[in-house]
């Protein structure tokens, strides 16, 4: 199986530095735009899975094929903290979020929770995949937990990770486990 796995174009929160988490939001045009090149380059795919939020869904339906929504794709809960720029967590919650995996923001989730869901779905799709090329459609946090997964690490490696709107990580499984072919394309969108 290959996993061709995608953050979803660019939203006007992006791009003006928020937190955006459960907050449903669309693409803006730039993101529309890159998630056209987004599919090109990808070319074929056998499925597309994606989050239930309407940035992954407006994202996938650039691969011209059927949408199957899975809920654990979903992005991470920042709580409270969801629409906040950046600048404005403040810089012990941002140390003890960096220092412990099970901390969770004032009616969020924690990283750990999301990495335990992600890894079920992807468990999930390697399962019953055979030699499919699935394109799954997410956000940065899934993304982060993907490719924790896929090396058989820990969540902690996620902080250390950047991934860019409309990006593309590569995931190979086999009957060894999973293999990480590439990791946060982007020359597709300049």
């Amino acid at each position: 199986m290959n996993l061709v796995v995608v953050r979803h174009g660019r939203t006007e929160a992006n791009a003006s530095g928020k937190l955006l988490g459960r907050l449903d939001v669309t693409l803006d045009e730039v993101g529309r735009a890159q998630a056209e090149r987004l599919a090109a380059s990808v070319g074929h795919v056998d499925r597309v899975v994606s989050s239930p939020l309407t940035r992954t869904r407006e994202t996938a339906t650039a691969f011209g094929r059927p949408v199957e929504i899975d809920d654990r794709l979903i992005e991470l809960d920042y709580g409270e903290l969801d629409g906040r720029p950046l600048g404005d967590v403040p810089a012990d919650v941002w140390s003890r979020w960096r220092a412990d995996i099970t901390f969770a923001p004032p009616g969020g989730e924690s990283l750990l929770a999301l990495g335990e869901r992600v890894r079920a779905a992807l468990d999930a799709l390697a399962a019953g995949a055979g030699d499919e090329t699935i394109a799954v459609v997410t956000h940065v946090s899934p993304i982060k937990a993907a490719v924790a997964w896929a090396l058989g690490t820990t969540d902690e490696v996620t902080w250390r990770l950047f991934v860019a709107p409309a990006s593309i990580t590569r995931i190979d499984v086999n009957e060894r486990g999973p293999i990480v072919r590439s990791f946060n394309e982007v020359a597709h969108l300049l």
